[in-house]
């Protein structure tokens, strides 16, 4: 099964359903460790019966996980945190087979990132409270409910990542989850579902199925589901929102961008030049919110580009299991086609290739196309690959007309130092998660989510309870009852 020992991340069975280890019964799942294409694991995926079998599991676990006191699903969430915290390295090494990024942002950027949310939703727990509401001697009150069973399904970008946001928010409320990864990423939700239980959590709370698009539609479609959570495409999205619709279920939908980043030419230079390069570059550019339409004012583009390729140059590409590493290979070969073919269109198109290039095997480089139009597909194609795409503007009016032109609307960022501007220029923008004189820091203390085809909904903070929970209001009559017969 597995061409290097030393690479072996088989995980002890393919679901975890109802507090254990579940075999599937589907088509094989291979793993592949990016970089050499070596198979890292072999899994199953599990069959209608047993995505059914997970659901109903997870719906007899959900009255007894609601009737706790929130504070102490928020102490189990919270020693989940320090579990990841304390095995941080070797559950980074697993990030890095699974997904072929480079051990120095999978230490720092996968598993922390997803224990932070657990920490901060179980402070959040005591806060779960509704509202009284006087009206004369009559009162009102509402009562904050869980839906019932949440169904997560993730992408292959940051996978664990991916699992502890949704699962901390449904978890803290009283929901129970079945959660569906990628079938390119598998493994991290896996050990996820070990270290909830592990921390105190009951069976059948944090259920983990494995599999294709079927297996997601079927889980969708599953009538114990109440709610539906997808990171993925548009096109996936618009698919998995009409099926939710059928019954009725509650969406949060976490969809894909051609993100604008727009630069004042009295923006400074080095910071902006930095904050695009992790807004098209980081984890090889594999980021649904990058900033990849790159928008130069006039006076500032040369000396952009000129230092954009001189801090390129530095680029490291290998083994991302190498600490020096700081560009990995694209997730697949399928995927590395789609981008190679993007370059190659954005060359035919009349787009002046700056640095970088189509790269060969599992990498593509950093690539920077300047002098390119609106219109040409690299400016409005969604590439999810390290492609970064400079137009230039002359001033904010055509520069907000121009970023709002297209149907994505995931995320912004605006680099100047007159910050009047800054915040002007924002409040204009067509996106769900806006930076100024930064880009893609998502700390989980604040709101992150699109709008237009972006999706709809919001992660992280407070505001994500809204999405996994629903008020009920109660009336209460504190005197006689008028009827007119």
């Amino acid at each position: 099964m597995t061409q290097n020992p030393e690479l072996s991340a088989q995980p002890r069975a393919s679901l975890f359903i109802g507090g254990q280890h579940v075999e599937g019964q589907g088509a094989e799942l291979a793993v592949r460790y990016a970089y050499t294409g070596a198979t890292i694991a072999s899994l199953r995926e599990a069959t209608p019966p047993q995505v059914a079998e997970a659901c109903a599991v997870a719906r007899q676990a959900q009255p007894g996980w609601a009737a706790l006191a929130p504070v102490e699903r928020g102490r189990i969430l919270a020693r989940a945190a320090a579990l990841i915290l304390e095995r941080n390295e070797d559950l980074a090494r697993l990030e890095t087979l699974d997904t072929g990024k480079p051990i120095q942002e999978t230490l720092v950027a996968d598993w922390p990132s997803g224990a932070a949310a657990l920490e901060y939703f179980a402070g959040l727990a005591a806060t779960l409270t509704g509202q009284m509401i006087p009206l004369g001697l009559d009162w009102a009150y509402t009562r904050r409910e869980p839906l019932g069973v949440c169904a997560g399904i993730g992408a292959w970008n940051y996978p664990s990542q991916i699992a502890c946001w949704k699962a901390a928010p449904a978890l803290v409320m009283g929901n129970t989850m079945v959660f569906k990864p990628s079938e390119e990423t598998p493994l991290g939700a896996l050990k996820l579902a070990e270290i909830f239980l592990e921390a105190g959590m009951p069976p059948g709370v944090f259920n983990v199925v494995q599999g294709r698009g079927e297996v997601g539609a079927a889980l969708v479609t599953d009538p114990n589901v109440a709610k539906v959570s997808l990171t993925g495409s548009v096109p996936t999205g618009r698919r998995v929102y009409a099926a939710a619709a059928q019954g009725m279920r509650h969406v949060t939908m976490e969809l894909g961008g051609k993100s604008p980043l727009v630069v004042f030419d009295d923006a400074n230079l080095e910071d902006a030049v930095g904050a695009a390069i992790l807004a098209n570059f980081y984890s090889s550019g594999q980021i649904c919110s990058n900033g990849t339409r790159v928008f130069l004012q006039e006076g500032i583009k040369e000396d952009f580009l000129a230092r954009m390729a001189e801090r390129l140059a530095s680029v490291r590409m290998g083994d991302p299991l190498n600490p020096l590493t700081n560009h990995g290979p694209i997730i697949n070969q399928t995927q590395a086609d789609k981008i190679r073919a993007a370059i190659r269109a954005g060359q035919a198109a009349g787009a002046r290739l700056v640095c970088g290039g189509e790269g060969e095997g599992a990498f593509v480089p950093p690539t920077v196309f300047a002098d390119a139009t609106d219109d040409m597909a690299i400016a409005t194609d969604e590439i999810f690959g390290p492609v970064m795409t400079v137009l230039s503007f002359r001033e904010e009016n055509e520069a907000i007309r121009r970023a709002n032109n297209t149907g994505f609307g995931l995320a912004a960022g605006v680099f100047t130092q007159d910050l009047t501007r800054a915040h002007r220029v924002t409040a204009r923008l067509e996106a769900g998660t806006c930076w100024i004189n930064t880009y893609n820091l998502t700390p989980v203390e604040m709101p992150f989510g699109g709008v237009k085809l972006s999706g709809l909904g919001r992660e992280n903070s407070a505001a994500a309870i809204e999405h996994y929970s629903q008020l009920k209001s109660v009336y209460v009559g504190m005197g006689g009852v008028d009827a007119p017969y």
